[in-house]
């Protein structure tokens, strides 16, 4: 597998998403780091095409092409490793608010390598309510449009505090790096002062023997 092409792309997930158009080649990795509170669903639905040279043009990818994805929370804990086909979705829902690692690779499960073949891989990310069909809780629970808004707002809620509480675990964690920053800085300041002391009276002690061998005082 080629080592993660990391790209530098830091998106907000708080309740939206985002689409994507990447082309990559066969066993090419592709990362996105992106920041999730925990107990946030993501689904990320996408399909896949290979270049046609003949016809110089993306075609609809055969089933022979499989997508790859590699989902790690914050403390490198892997939610999701799994091998999907060239065209559908993916869920994992995150356990721990900070930044999320999603990489994406394609490969062939023939014999025979398109190695020198491209690929492209459209990609749309949705997260918190986003994710809910209300059409389909509508028809399911026979919903009337009172109660489905009612449903949305309450999400809406949920996404709300989930937002916040996020919001305030990052300024804790800025708080925290800061006090420690800060705190390197003071003691590495003392250390500097004690080394400048120590420097001045080892000089001192210096001369005055080096004047004393010269019988100078």
């Amino acid at each position: 597998m080629a080592l993660p092409l990391l790209l530098g792309q830091l998106l907000a997930l708080m309740g939206h998403g985002g689409a994507f158009y990447l082309e990559v080649r066969e066993l090419e990795e592709k990362c996105f780091i992106q920041e999730i509170p925990d107990g946030t669903v993501v689904i990320g639905n996408y399909k896949t095409e290979l270049y046609d040279p003949a016809m110089e043009k993306y075609q609809p990818s055969p089933q022979w092409i499989n997508l790859f994805v590699f989902v790690k929370d914050p403390e490198n804990k892997n939610l999701l490793a799994r091998q999907y086909g060239p065209q559908g979705s993916f869920t994992f829902t995150s356990q721990s608010p900070g930044e999320h690692q999603i990489c994406l690779h394609l490969e062939s499960i023939r014999f025979a390598l398109f190695y020198d073949g491209k690929l492209a891989i459209h990609l749309d990310m949705q997260l918190g309510e986003h994710t809910s069909d209300y059409a389909e809780f509508a028809a399911k629970d026979k919903l009337t449009q009172l109660h489905l808004r009612i449903q949305q707002l309450v999400e809406q809620v949920e996404l709300i505090q989930k937002e916040q509480e996020y919001q305030r675990w990052r300024e804790e964690r800025f708080r925290q790096t800061s006090e420690s920053t800060n705190q390197r800085v003071l003691w590495w300041s003392i250390l500097q002062t004690l080394i400048l002391v120590a420097t001045g009276v080892w000089q001192m002690q210096h001369l005055k023997s080096f004047f004393k061998a010269k019988k100078l005082v």
